[in-house]
């Protein structure tokens, strides 16, 4: 099946949106990267901690997205699509606490998840074509900057 291209615009900030999380990683493997975020914007924005906020957030963000998604639907697919849609803010909710190992690896299966919710949306026609193609390198790329902190 051919996939277009993802455009430009989307891909690149899909990728700086990976900053966050590749940042976390930086500060934990870079004590002077982890006392000059310390002085300049403080605690919260190193180690796993800002990853794992982040990454929450993320999660809650794409909620909306896929809910956006699910606009584009009618009748019973719809209402799947609306039902479907909350789960990864759900997830982050519910799951994603208790310590930066087990936050980290419920982030992952959230993430992981997620993309199975995005293949879903995909293949009902409800986002872009290109959108599995974005979502696969930015999944990948998630989840590489959780597993440090995960293990």
């Amino acid at each position: 099946m051919f996939q277009p291209r993802i455009p430009f615009s989307a891909l690149i900030l899909g990728l700086a949106g990976l900053l966050p999380f590749a940042w976390g990683v930086v500060t934990m493997w870079s004590e002077g990267a982890q006392a000059l975020t310390m002085a300049t914007v403080g605690p919260r924005f190193v180690g796993p901690y800002v990853g794992l906020f982040y990454g929450s957030v993320i999660l809650a963000f794409m909620s909306g997205v896929l809910w956006g998604f699910a606009t584009r639907a009618e009748g019973p697919v719809e209402t799947t699509g609306y039902a479907l849609s909350v789960l990864p803010a759900l997830w982050a909710f519910f799951m994603v606490g208790g310590g930066p190992v087990s936050a980290a690896i419920a982030l992952m299966a959230g993430f992981v998840g997620l993309l199975g919710l995005d293949w879903l949306f995909w293949r009902q026609g409800l986002a872009p074509a290109w959108w599995m193609k974005l979502r696969l390198i930015l999944t990948a790329g998630v989840v590489a900057c959780l597993v440090p902190v995960a293990f």
